[in-house]
């Protein structure tokens, strides 16, 4: 069994079938992430690129665009099934790129929000390492902490008071959106995999999250930390913290859509 079993079940059951749904939405949402992501990685027309945790495929779709050979990775079916059907001549592989053998074969491993949910990164990085041909880059974007991005965090911090206490203190590199966001630890992560030339630098942009208020409360339901934790709470309890996720956004409304901050790492390292 794989290392990263819950998180290939975690992908392959209802949140990757909401992502593939709400294709369009995520990437309009993250498009000023991965244009960074795409600029900061310098692609070269006829590079080999292997895109990690692909998705539904936009960042293959530009990075092909861009003239690259691209092989899009990731460990969620429905995903995939949404990218293939979006440009069916670029190359995807259901995997994981934790422990699938790429024998040296690309100029550039690349990522947009893929390589926070390893259960051992460290040797998901050494494979992807592996992965790339001597001379081979790396760049990923990857989530700050939650403080310095309010799009994702003002629903977490809403629902709080309404959860069930917990003994055990919640692990911040746990595989997740935020497993990443201590910038040392990312460092060291990457040295220990056997990189060097790391540069990890800081990246911000301000997201349209939703048009309208209500459609700001009804997607964080559905996709993001909150979205977890909401289909675990029913009725009156369930209806209380809805509200109070409501009040948490209505600050942010000024009446051209709800737009706040996210804050990034860009980062690069090379064989």
């Amino acid at each position: 069994m794989s290392s990263n079993q819950e998180q290939i079940e975690y992908w392959n059951e209802r949140a990757g079938e909401t992502w593939a749904e709400l294709q369009d939405r995520l990437d309009a949402l993250l498009a000023p992430l991965s244009a960074a992501g795409l600029a900061a990685a310098n692609v070269r027309p006829s590079e080999r690129v292997l895109d990690v945790g692909c998705g539904c495929g936009d960042t293959s779709i530009a990075l092909s665009a861009i003239g690259a050979n691209v092989l899009g990775v990731d460990v969620s079916g429905p995903m995939l099934a949404r990218a293939r059907s979006r440009d069916a001549s670029i190359e995807y592989q259901q995997a994981d790129a934790a422990t699938t053998d790429f024998a040296h074969a690309f100029d550039l491993v690349f990522s947009r929000f893929g390589v926070m949910f390893f259960d051992d990164p460290t040797a998901a990085f050494k494979n992807l390492y592996n992965a790339l041909k001597p001379g081979g880059r790396l760049l990923f974007v990857c989530w700050q902490p939650p403080a310095v991005n309010p799009w994702m965090a003002t629903a977490g911090r809403a629902i709080a008071p309404y959860l069930p206490p917990s003994d055990e203190a919640p692990n911040p590199r746990a595989p997740g959106p935020f497993a990443f966001a201590d910038a040392r630890y990312v460092e060291q992560i990457l040295q220990d995999a056997g990189f060097s030339e790391i540069q990890i630098n800081a990246h911000e942009e301000s997201l349209k999250v939703a048009d309208t208020l209500a459609e700001a409360v009804q997607f964080q339901t559905r996709v993001g930390p909150a979205a977890r934790v909401m289909a675990e709470l029913e009725g009156d309890q369930r209806a209380q913290a809805l509200a109070a996720v409501e009040e948490a956004f209505r600050p942010f409304d000024a009446g051209n859509g709800l737009h706040l901050d996210s804050a990034v790492w860009l980062v690069s390292a090379e064989v």
